[in-house]
């Protein structure tokens, strides 16, 4: 959740002048200061509060009390993709530029001065004692809005990226290294979210954290495999008025307001494959119209500054709420049944046979069976397509998109179904052949 943050109270100091912090991320917002690591000692003067954070021109920054000693001179806008970022700070350096190091994906950053870098042999909040949070500065409100994974804090040494990460020899990108040796992680150092949502520590320091705020979700989304979630930043405005609905839950649940069309698209899109995924309809009111399915991401692009509608598109595809029929260019097909609060729709798109399927809370309709191809509708090949939801209501609209990750808003699937692939986990049972839209899933 957006306010969800983890906090522990150190009661001693650790080394406040050279330490490191190392954390995979994924960002799920945008030009809002977001806290990745806070420290707060309970008085207002420097070396008291520190920060590690996004800004609100998407920047990272190093920050202490009322001013920001460094600034990196690029931005991180992307919401689809996890980075890899590493905090190297080293006081006591004689050479300015090498107190405060930023990296990303293994690559020094280049940086700008706000107040300055530290003073050598400057005293730094990291770790003082008192107060921590994770992803959050519950004073300021500075809240996250990221996924989190493999998060270390070593006290009292400056690393490289290279401890916790290395170069794929095969595809030359920058990987997790699971299990790092780090030789030591000092008094207060830990290793936290290393395969899940817990705060125990793992760096044999039992420096647990704890959630001080919202609820701490684990997700099947991790570096080493990116799933699928809603697109952030889909788009345009249309006559003034916003295309895309609230996103919550690290952007896998949509919500939709009074009076607006509104689509959300997925992260990740395929040409070629077969992909499941599931929309849990969580709650509506007054009156609604509702679209679930696949866009043609070029047709949509295309398109972006008239009406790019899920129903109205030519090579866009959207079973509709009410009826069950599949919408395409402006035009709809008897197909299904009706759909509404607390039904799940399942969505198989197979790109290898250009048919399209269609389930409410299991069943597929048509009499359709994707396993074996049979009661498919046919959709025009040799396309790019993400799995989608057009909508429009008088009322309030929230809908929760599962491609993968195993959960709706915060809450497991009730029950896992099957799933041959091991990729992603789905409240019914994955079609033979199907797989979740992951980076895992589109090399399969």
């Amino acid at each position: 959740m957006a306010n969800t943050y983890l906090t522990r109270t150190f009661g001693s100091n650790g080394n406040r002048k050279t330490f490191t912090i190392s954390v995979w991320i994924k960002s799920t917002a945008i030009s809002a200061a977001r806290s990745i690591f806070h420290g707060d000692t309970g008085s207002n003067t420097n070396g008291t509060h520190d920060d590690f954070y996004f800004t609100s021109s998407d920047t990272i920054a190093f920050g202490g009390w009322n001013s920001n000693y460094i600034y990196t001179l690029p931005k991180y806008r992307d919401t689809n993709a996890w980075y890899h970022a590493v905090l190297s700070v080293d006081t006591t350096q004689s050479t300015e530029a090498n107190r405060v190091k930023f990296y990303i994906n293994n690559v020094e950053q280049s940086r700008t001065q706000g107040a300055g870098y530290p003073a050598q042999n400057f005293d730094t909040a990291f770790i003082k004692a008192g107060t921590f949070e994770i992803a959050g500065n519950s004073a300021a409100s500075g809240y996250g809005n990221y996924v989190l994974s493999h998060y270390h804090f070593v006290d009292g040494t400056a690393l490289t990226p290279s401890t916790f990460g290395s170069t794929d020899s095969t595809t030359g990108e920058w990987k997790i290294n699971t299990s790092p040796t780090v030789s030591s992680y000092g008094t207060n150092g830990f290793f936290i979210l290393k395969d899940g949502n817990s705060g125990t520590d793992q760096s044999g320091n039992s420096n647990n954290f704890t959630v001080g705020g919202g609820t701490l979700t684990k997700t099947e989304d991790n570096p080493s495999n990116n799933f699928a979630t809603v697109n952030a930043v889909i788009g345009n405005n249309t006559n003034g008025n916003a295309l895309q609905p609230t996103l919550e839950n690290a952007n896998t649940t949509s919500v939709y307001g009074s009076g607006e069309w509104r689509i959300a698209q997925s992260t990740l899109g395929a040409s070629s494959g077969k992909y499941y995924s599931e929309f849990k309809i969580i709650e509506v009111n007054g009156t609604w119209y509702s679209y679930i399915g696949i866009y043609d991401i070029d047709g949509y692009a295309a398109k972006i500054s008239g009406y790019p509608y899920l129903s109205d598109m030519a090579n866009c595809y959207g079973l509709k709420d009410g009826n069950g029929n599949i919408h395409t260019g402006g035009s709809g097909t008897s197909y299904g049944v009706s759909y509404g609060a607390g039904n799940i729709i399942g969505v198989a798109m197979d790109l290898d046979n250009n048919k399209l399927y269609f389930s409410k809370d299991g069943v597929w309709m048509n009499s359709a069976n994707p396993s074996n191809g049979t009661g498919g509708y046919s959709i025009t090949a040799d396309k790019t397509y993400v799995f989608g939801i057009q909508h429009y209501a008088t009322g309030y609209f929230r809908v929760s998109h599962n491609y993968g990750n195993g959960y709706f808003q915060t809450t497991a699937v009730s029950s896992a179904g099957t799933n041959a692939s091991n990729n992603g986990i789905f409240e019914y049972d994955v079609p033979t052949g199907y797989t979740a839209l992951s980076t895992k899933g589109l090399n399969l």
